[in-house]
């Protein structure tokens, strides 16, 4: 077990560590902590990262080349609660520990690092259902959460900067942002940890595969808006409503692995583009 003593500051987690981690620290990028999830001799560690309370500016910038409408008006959110999120996309390793199946298209090379994929909504709803560890509970982030999340304090059209190449981001370097250079289409996914994390040290938030939200797209307005979707992050209903899918994926161009890019899908929606990760959130 990994223990460190750590000054806490008001918007840190209390308590911390928290009850269900089986080790912690603090690095450069920020306090994180581990979970071990699935059961017997298909035990997998998770690490997760404390995203502590703030505010940003969610949405794209006037000027953001390839801005969609539904992307503006640019707006002021307040994330007032903190959350642990997955430093990476859920792997097939653990989906294969929690639900004992592998419905990925890609395992053709068996690295069970690659994240899961042909995973609905509905699907990952069982599978945060099945999730029971001590003083948390797990859910999908909501989108304000994943933009907040994925931005990490950025501004930039990426939290890399205001271009990417694929030696950051899996996508489909035969498209690229603007008039950036071509760069490689690898056209699968790959291991979750195989490129540089963000600021925050979360990983993939950009591109490999398209990630749930708990929300359904809401439009945007100037309104300051204060923890947008948390209700049905927190009670999420099995309807038919359009989900939140966020981050672009290997198969599409970089404009849409753009921090602000929003999509959506059927609840009930599979496919080899569409992957997530998931929230511990404390339920005390």
């Amino acid at each position: 077990m990994t223990t460190q003593t750590i000054a806490l500051d008001s918007n840190y987690p209390q308590p911390f560590p928290p009850p269900w981690a089986v080790a912690w620290g603090d690095d450069h990028y920020g306090l994180w902590a581990e979970a071990e999830l699935g059961s017997g001799e298909e035990v997998v560690v998770q690490r997760l990262r404390w995203i502590a309370p703030g505010d940003f500016l969610m949405g794209a910038r006037e000027e953001e080349q390839d801005a969609l409408p539904r992307e503006h008006p640019q707006h002021q959110v307040f994330i007032s609660h903190g959350f642990w999120l997955a430093d990476t996309a859920c792997t097939q390793a653990l989906w294969l520990a929690v639900m004992g199946n592998n419905p990925s298209h890609f395992q053709e090379s068996g690295d069970l690092q690659l994240p899961v994929e042909k995973v609905s909504w509905l699907d990952v709803q069982q599978f945060l259902g099945k999730l029971s560890l001590p003083g948390a509970l797990a859910t999908l982030p909501t989108e304000a959460e994943w933009e907040y999340a994925c931005r990490a304090g950025t501004t930039a059209a990426f939290s890399f900067g205001e271009d990417i190449s694929s030696a950051q981001v899996n996508f489909d370097g035969n498209r690229p942002y603007g008039d950036g250079k071509k760069s490689e289409y690898r056209v699968c996914t790959v291991p979750v940890r195989a490129l540089p994390a963000n600021p925050w040290g979360l990983y993939q938030m950009h591109g490999n595969l398209w990630e749930w939200c708990a929300d359904t797209m809401r439009e945007y307005t100037r309104a300051t808006q204060h923890d947008p979707g948390l209700d049905e992050a927190l009670t999420p209903l099995e309807n038919e409503d359009l989900r939140v899918l966020r981050g672009g994926c290997w198969g599409s161009g970089a404009r849409r692995a753009r921090s602000a890019y929003r999509s959506h899908g059927e609840p009930d929606r599979r496919g080899s583009l569409v992957g997530f990760r998931f929230v511990l959130r404390s339920s005390r």
